[in-house]
């Protein structure tokens, strides 16, 4: 069923949604661009190329650190007026296709990033920065479709739903990888005993380049019925029309945010905990490595566990959120965040809370000591929560924007949630080099919850739904 015209900038009112059809192929834009992040940006191809590609696994990790903070300022900086811009033309559907292209297109040409190479390194980085930026717009634009799909009483689930069937496709995406196309250069065989797939050289590592392609061609299936059964606004102004109104209406929307309380605050708040979540995730596989000398298949069964606790705390929290409000549910999620590390910073090798236990032994079986155990425990618990974490934050940010600059809106989401995604590591980093304690380094991120914890308090949102207001459907 087809969107209704928007009028005089605002959502005419409709008494009816789409059918079920358009929200699941809307949630799928999630399971087509997951594999990106599990596959290129956290498990496969970011440690690929620091630890083979680039000349050394410092030097590969600062090109790396580069590459991402390029692609984060260009996020950062264009994020609200593209943002604005799309609101101003209504449709979304082409801002979706046009990113995405950057994002096929990018990660296709990681390919081409050979082991020993280094004359490969700045085509090879200035893809990833491509990459990245496609998914980070399409995932912004993609965004601004909710409110159009569901009733507002249902947003929290409609994101719950997207988060959770999003970590799904990356488990999926790293099991093919892991377990059918990348070798052990040593024994020629996968993680499940497999020779790779459509002969890839183990040797020349094509089974952690073939991540890139493989994350072109997924996205391009799952994204299509997005394309063909989800419905768009209809058109509006044209570019050239929208360039000016779009601008002129993010001028507008700075200069009246800070009267807009609670939502400069949740936008703050949102800035400070997404750094911190962020940092977790990124350095709990090495705080792990360093504690437990977990290996990488440890590590990436590791990441599998968790992403599955991730897929049912995305489902369960969507609907919580329904229920008690994203407010009460960013809360919650932060408060159990806080406690889990924690708890990990009390976990050694060789004690639990500071009590004596038996350490890993070498060659034992996977997660067999009562301390991996533990510090396992404790990162489902974090993967569960930080899905909801995610997609309660998107919830908030419908239920408090105005309809008509919704896209405007979650572009300044996306300028919060980059603007400073290098203080987390940066803090992490310095703390860590001063006191020469991965634990202390780690403890740094308590700040960050603590701070969005705070922060959230200041937000005034009841966690009912919108549905009383004019121009919002019942």
């Amino acid at each position: 069923m087809a969107i209704t015209a928007l009028e005089s900038g605002d959502i005419a009112s409709r008494s009816t949604y789409p059918g079920k059809a358009a929200v699941v192929s809307w949630v799928f834009f999630d399971w087509a661009a997951q594999p990106y992040f599990t596959l290129i940006t956290t498990f496969v191809f970011a440690p690929y190329f620091a630890t083979h590609v680039a000349p050394d696994a410092a030097r590969g990790q600062a090109l790396w650190g580069f590459a991402t903070a390029s692609a984060g300022i260009a996020i950062a900086l264009l994020s609200p007026v593209l943002g604005a811009i799309a609101d101003a033309t209504g449709r979304r559907k082409p801002w979706v296709a046009a990113f995405g292209a950057m994002l096929v297109i990018g990660a296709s040409a990681m390919w081409i990033g050979g082991p020993g190479e280094p004359d490969i390194i700045p085509p090879l980085l200035f893809a990833y920065a491509i990459a990245t930026v496609g998914v980070e717009f399409a995932t912004v634009f993609n965004n601004a479709m909710m409110p159009t799909l569901v009733p507002p009483e249902r947003i929290g689930r409609l994101s719950g739903a997207g988060w959770a069937t999003g970590y799904i496709g990356g488990i999926l995406s790293l099991i093919l990888v892991l377990g059918f196309l990348a070798a052990n250069p040593d024994t020629g065989r996968t993680l499940f005993g497999f020779a790779p797939l459509f002969g890839l050289d183990p040797v020349a590592h094509q089974g952690d380049r073939i991540s890139g392609p493989l994350t072109g061609i997924w996205f391009i299936i799952f994204v299509l019925p997005m394309f063909l059964l989800t419905p768009d606004y209809p058109a509006r102004h044209r570019l050239r029309d929208a360039l000016r109104a779009g601008l002129r209406e993010l001028k507008g929307t700075l200069l009246e945010l800070p009267r807009q309380r609670s939502i400069a605050a949740f936008l703050f708040a949102n800035m400070i905990y997404t750094d911190g979540l962020v940092s977790l995730f990124a350095f709990g596989g090495i705080y792990a490595a360093g504690t437990f000398g977990w290996s990488t298949i440890q590590i990436g069964t590791f990441g599998i566990i968790l992403a599955i606790a991730g897929t049912f705390g995305g489902f369960i929290g969507g609907r919580l959120d329904d229920r008690f409000g994203p407010k009460r549910v960013i809360a919650g999620s932060m408060t159990i965040l806080l406690l889990a590390i924690i708890a990990i910073l009390s976990v050694n090798k060789d004690s639990i809370l500071f009590i004596p236990v038996t350490p890993p032994q070498p060659g034992g079986a996977l997660f067999a000591s009562a301390a991996e155990r533990a510090y396992l425990i404790l990162g489902c618990c974090i993967g569960a929560v930080g899905a909801p974490l995610q997609a309660a934050s998107r919830s908030l940010l419908i239920r408090m924007a105005p309809k008509d600059r919704i896209a405007q809106y979650f572009g300044l989401f996306a300028l919060t949630g980059k603007v400073t995604s290098f203080l987390g590591p940066l803090l992490i980093g310095i703390v860590t080099a001063a006191t020469g304690s991965q634990k202390a380094g780690m403890a740094t991120l308590v700040l960050f919850f603590v701070t969005g914890l705070a922060l959230l308090a200041r937000i005034r949102h009841s966690g009912a739904s919108r549905s009383d207001e004019p121009g919002i459907p019942k």
